[in-house]
């Protein structure tokens, strides 16, 4: 019985501390400062992505989780920084689309800022049936031309996800690919093709 008690009393101590630690808070000035002890001497194109645009802020200070009213700012800010294609097309060709959502590369130190980025949507996404290795981050989109089809609509709507998911959903956990400069418009028009082409590996 006295192992019984200490037990569940460990437990319950556990449980206060981890409650406790949830409502911590940490000031955004202080994560600033933390940030810039880290890294103190980058060049500005790096000093510039460690600093958080309002967006991000704001869904650093929400935990992810707006209140209704900054998640529909954040929805139409995001929104309106879409760069869409200057000839209105988006549909790429899915073969270039494949190999840049396979690849990782891009933005990490010493990796050249002259080479084309990838997606790395392998790292959260099956894609293919032939993946042997995926991540489930983010929902699967086997089959996502088939069950999406490819209207102009569901090009555009694929485009904007790509290109910036909060324009979708406010501190969606998925990168703002083109809001951050990672993909051009050309290439997320690659993905999109790669995702609705009937001819893609992801609609066989």
């Amino acid at each position: 019985m006295r192992h019984i008690i200490a037990s569940a009393a460990l437990a319950f101590g556990l449980a206060s501390t981890a409650a406790a630690q949830d409502k911590m808070a940490v000031a955004p000035e202080v994560l600033d400062k933390a940030g810039q002890q880290s890294w103190p001497k980058l060049s500005p194109e790096l000093q510039a992505r460690i600093e958080q645009d309002e967006t991000a802020r704001e869904c650093t200070t929400h935990h992810n989780n707006p209140p209704p009213k900054v998640a529909e700012a954040i929805v139409k800010r995001e929104k309106a920084s879409i760069a869409y294609p200057a000839d209105g097309t988006f549909m790429g060709e899915w073969k270039k689309g494949e190999t840049g959502a396979l690849s990782g590369y891009g933005f990490r130190m010493g990796d050249d800022p002259k080479r084309a980025a990838g997606g790395n949507c392998y790292a959260c996404h099956q894609l293919a049936a032939a993946e042997i290795s995926y991540g489930t981050l983010g929902p699967s989109l086997l089959g996502y031309g088939k069950a999406k089809g490819n209207t102009a609509a569901t090009q555009k709507e694929a485009y904007e996800k790509i290109a910036n998911a909060q324009s979708v959903l406010a501190c969606s956990n998925m990168p703002r690919f083109g809001h951050n400069k990672v993909l051009t418009p050309e290439q997320i028009r690659d993905y999109v093709a790669y995702l609705l082409d009937p001819a893609s590996p992801v609609n066989k």
